[in-house]
Formats: structure tokens, C-alpha cells, sequence
């Protein structure tokens, strides 16, 4: 496992790295109206018409309820409808599976994943987690850490109550990673369509098992972006989170799904788990549409 440090990872020094391959920077939303405007703008002014380092940079609209697409096209985004992937691929829910509707509606050569909630985005953030990419061709995930201010949110409970346990009790190799289930990070787009999207909660921490199994865990690096602040939420929505996540994990390192894909609550509500897959995008465009 590798930290990369920030030193010469400039918007403009990265941008000259890069040469004639592509980025596409991708940014699932459901109901971001608040943020997403500001981040494009941002991607836009920064990285596209002043440096050339974001070729492409697409918003995937996954049935958002307010205004969120309008904002994102005005912003000057590529918008595209979930709907949209869903007619050519059927259809598919969660978080993982927004994440892999960007990889079908996307060309770069190297993909950058950001959440639409954060409050914080800074331009500097595309270039470092890119950094790596373009300057090690044994690196194909980088994930970024941060700090998370307690008094604005805070935010990492289900990573430290959650992912690191169960890393560390079945997949130590991966503990150094501050931040396993980070919504920004980037990654070499060949790899990302050679494995499966879990379309829930576990998508994160899915991709990293994978890549680790697939190009091995020096192929996986961190680099620290400074301070993060999004949207809180509480322990009542974080429950379904979590019982995704420890799922998704102990289904992959035990080499069958769990028994049960329920939470069962408290008060006697049961809430189903999103433990579907898709598959690779590489045996999806040959074989057609499935979820698994």
C-alpha cells in the first residue's frame, strides 16, 4: 500500500502528465440541487477551460426528485439519466449501481469518482488523486483520505466501526488505507470494467477487494486531500449502510453471500439488503444485460 504525497500534483504539472490520454470526472447524484452546481462550475472553470486535465466531465441523474439535472446542465455538465443506462442494460438500484452507470456513460482513460454532497470540493483534489495514475502505470485505484471535522458533521463512522474491524480480522493488507470507503477517488478505466459493481453500500469497499485480488494490493495508493465536509447522516440511516458493507465483505472473503440479506431492526421492520451485482462492464457490453 502506497501514500502518495501532494508535491508536484498541480492541476497544470498532472494536466502535462497525462499527455494524449483522457479523464472523465463522474459525479452520481439523487437530490443534490444544494452542492452540485458548485462543483461542476469548479470542474469547468478550473480543470477544463483554463487546463486541459477533465476531457469529460458527466453528472449521472439517478431519478433525483428536485432540480439537480437543470442546475448540473446549466452548471455545464453532461447530464445523463439513469433511465437512460437502465434501457440498454436493465435496470438496477443504489449507490454502486449510479457508480457503474458513470463507467458505461463515460470514455476517459482514467475515471475520477467524487460525491455530489460534499461542501468542500477543491479543483487540487482531481490532480492529486490523478497524480499516481498518470506517473505509475502499476497504480489503478487511488483513494483519497481526509479529515473530517467532528464540529461540522464529522463523518467515518461506518468505516471505523465497520470496514476497518472486519479488514483487519480478513483483510489486513488493506488497513493502511485511512479512508476505505471514500466517495472520491480515481481509478485506470480497464480495471474498473474488467470487475463487478455490488450496486448498494458495498460498492466501495467491493472495489477495493477486487482490485487487491485482481492487480494485488501495491496496485492500490491514498492521498490526503485536506479537509471533506457533506451532508450527515444519522445512525438510523447509517444501519443499512453498514450491514451492506460488513455483507458485501465477509460475502467476498468467505466466498459465499451471507445467510440473511436483511437488517433487521429494533422495532420488528425488516429492511431488504442491496446485495446485487453487475457485472464487469467488459462481459456486460458481449453478453448483455444481468444483474447477479
Amino acid at each position: 500500500m502506497r501514500t502518495f504525497g501532494v508535491e508536484a500534483a498541480s492541476i497544470e504539472a498532472v494536466a502535462a502528465a497525462k499527455g494524449a490520454r483522457t479523464v472523465s470526472m463522474c459525479i452520481p447524484c439523487r437530490n443534490e440541487v444544494a452542492t452540485i452546481g458548485s462543483i461542476v462550475r469548479t470542474v469547468r472553470a478550473e480543470m477544463m477551460t483554463s487546463v486541459a486535465l477533465v476531457d469529460e466531465l458527466i453528472v449521472l441523474d439517478d431519478r433525483s426528485t428536485d432540480d439537480t439535472a437543470l442546475v448540473a446542465a446549466d452548471a455545464g455538465a453532461t447530464v445523463v439519466a439513469i433511465d437512460d443506462i437502465h434501457r440498454v442494460h436493465g435496470v438496477g438500484h443504489g449507490k454502486g449501481n449510479a457508480l457503474w452507470a458513470t463507467l458505461v456513460a463515460s470514455t476517459g482513460t482514467f475515471v475520477v469518482w467524487c460525491d455530489a454532497d460534499v461542501t468542500s470540493f477543491r479543483a487540487g483534489w482531481v490532480a492529486r488523486l490523478l497524480a499516481p495514475l498518470v506517473r505509475h502505470d502499476d497504480v489503478a485505484l487511488v483513494k483519497a483520505f481526509y479529515e473530517r471535522p467532528s464540529h461540522r458533521g464529522g463523518g467515518g463512522r461506518t468505516t471505523e466501526l465497520v470496514a476497518r474491524p472486519l479488514l483487519s480480522l480478513y483483510a489486513p493488507e488493506l488497513t493502511p488505507l485511512h479512508q476505505p470507503l471514500a466517495g472520491e477517488y480515481a481509478a485506470r478505466r480497464d480495471v474498473m470494467e474488467a470487475i463487478p459493481f455490488v450496486e448498494g453500500w458495498g460498492a466501495e469497499i467491493a472495489m477495493l477487494l477486487d482490485v487487491a485480488a485482481r492487480c494485488g494490493v501495491g496496485a492500490i495508493g491514498q492521498v490526503d486531500l485536506g479537509v471533506r465536509v457533506h451532508r450527515h447522516r444519522s445512525l438510523h440511516e447509517l444501519s443499512v449502510q453498514a450491514a451492506e458493507v460488513a455483507a458485501t465483505l465477509l460475502g467476498r472473503v468467505g466466498g459465499s453471500p451471507p445467510f440473511a440479506r436483511a437488517l433487521a431492526r429494533a422495532d420488528g421492520t425488516i429492511v431488504p439488503l442491496n446485495l446485487a451485482e453487475r457485472p464487469p462492464l467488459e462481459s456486460a457490453r458481449r453478453d448483455g444485460p444481468t444483474t447477479r
